[in-house]
């Protein structure tokens, strides 16, 4: 989100996936919330990849800021396989099936 590589839905597909999160984690005994926010992750995921695939420039117009915010965002795409596991341990503690 640093220097407009991606368009702003980039940016609030992750931002309300934050949001929801932290929706989980307040709400201990709700299920509904870890599920909505295991489902947002995933679907994240797959908008991520789209992201990434279709706005990555070229690299005659790559700079050094832009090449860390794509990289930040590839980071970013591979730690959210580590964390819908964790999410979803959390749902297996709390009671789902």
């Amino acid at each position: 989100c640093m220097n407009y590589v991606f368009p702003a839905s980039y940016a609030w597909g992750n931002f309300s996936v934050l949001a929801v999160g932290i929706w989980a984690i307040v709400q201990r005994d709700s299920l509904d919330a870890i599920m909505m926010f295991l489902t947002s992750l995933l679907l994240t995921v797959l908008t991520d990849i789209i992201h990434i695939s279709v706005f990555y420039p070229p690299n005659n117009y790559l700079t050094d800021v832009k090449r860390f915010s794509i990289g930040m965002a590839i980071f970013s795409l591979l730690l959210k396989p580590v964390s819908c596991y964790l999410v979803y341990r959390m749902y297996r503690e709390r009671g789902g099936e």
